[in-house]
């Protein structure tokens, strides 16, 4: 069976005859090549009582977990959010689950995390 008649029996074919391409929604992870993955970025709880982790950038969003005072955790990317001690950034946890931490509750090891 053709590459054609595969696709248009798939339904992936456009108007012109154009094969279509599928792509599925996740975090967008963008390698520059397969030996090249993106950079990985640290950081160091700083709360005291622990850092409650959150499912949205805001101080309203519904609690995932918490990570104790001194947890090294990785860090994807960062965005902004609720202020938090006169601080926005908020930054998108992979230990785990993906979970939001207020980035004035967590230290940098090494370069800040890029942007989401």
């Amino acid at each position: 069976m053709s590459l054609r008649t595969t696709a248009t029996r798939l339904g992936i074919l456009g108007a012109g005859g154009a094969l279509a391409v599928l792509t599925v929604a996740g975090p967008a992870v963008a390698l520059d090549d397969a030996n090249n993955p993106p950079p990985v970025y640290k950081g160091r709880v700083t709360a005291k009582t622990g850092l409650l982790l959150r499912d949205a950038p805001t101080r309203g969003s519904q609690v995932v977990r918490s990570e104790p005072y001194g947890k090294v955790v990785t860090i994807f990317c960062k965005t902004t959010g609720d202020h938090i001690g006169h601080n926005n950034l908020w930054y998108l946890l992979t230990d785990g689950t993906w979970a939001w931490g207020a980035a004035h509750y967590i230290a940098n090891i090494g370069q800040a995390p890029r942007w989401c």
